[in-house]
């Protein structure tokens, strides 16, 4: 499984700011748009020039990219996906990116970021409908049912990662059953239900030309 393997916490000053691709580090003062806020990576960071349209654009499908730990290859292949299908193009992309595996882990609280979230599918620590996927790209539909595998219930570094991140809230879009680990895809998100700083109209405009 092709992935990044860089400092995560470059790509957050690339964007400058945060993607929240660590977990609970993004929230403290070893954040590092919070310790080095003045720029982007690198020695010439601050220097950067007047960013052009294009420049603009890249920025906005970069920044989601990374929001969702998805590689280029993957990135355009989603897009294509996303123009096919009725409606606007930018939503339906957003909703595809929603519906990965990896991600909904993630929202459900069952994982402190996205990159561990897709650590723990390939694990094999859950289920969809009853059958274990280890894909975190696994695209799930309206009525699909996600759970902690019965075996990784009973390991304690699942059970403190769920604890540890049970306060967060739930999308509206699917329903969380936390007593029994449990949660069905009432129906995908609509744009309102994605609570990401993205500008999808520019990534359309980029992959227009």
């Amino acid at each position: 499984m092709a992935r990044y393997t860089g400092a995560v916490c470059r790509q957050c000053r690339r964007e400058g700011q945060k993607l929240f691709l660590k977990g609970d580090r993004c929230y403290g003062e070893k954040c590092a748009i919070t310790a080095r806020p003045e720029g982007g990576p690198g020695q010439h960071g601050k220097g950067r020039k007047k960013i052009s349209e294009y420049g603009i654009q890249l920025r906005a499908k970069q920044k989601t990219r990374r929001y969702y730990g998805v590689l280029e290859g993957q990135f355009a292949h989603y897009f294509e996906m996303a123009e096919k299908r009725p409606g606007m193009a930018g939503e339906n992309l957003l909703r595809i990116l929603e519906s990965r595996l990896d991600n909904v882990v993630y929202r459900l609280g069952f994982s402190s970021s996205r990159a561990q979230g897709r650590q723990l599918v390939v694990h094999g620590h859950f289920t969809v409908n009853g059958s274990r996927v280890d894909i975190p790209s696994y695209l799930l539909k309206e009525g699909d049912v996600v759970a902690v595998s019965e075996k990784s219930r009973a390991e304690d570094s699942i059970k403190n990662i769920i604890e540890a991140n049970s306060g967060r809230p739930t999308p509206i879009w699917i329903e969380n059953d936390k007593s029994a680990l449990s949660a069905k895809i009432a129906r995908l998100p609509n744009r309102d239900d994605i609570d990401l700083d993205v500008e999808e109209h520019l990534i359309v405009e980029l992959y227009s030309k």
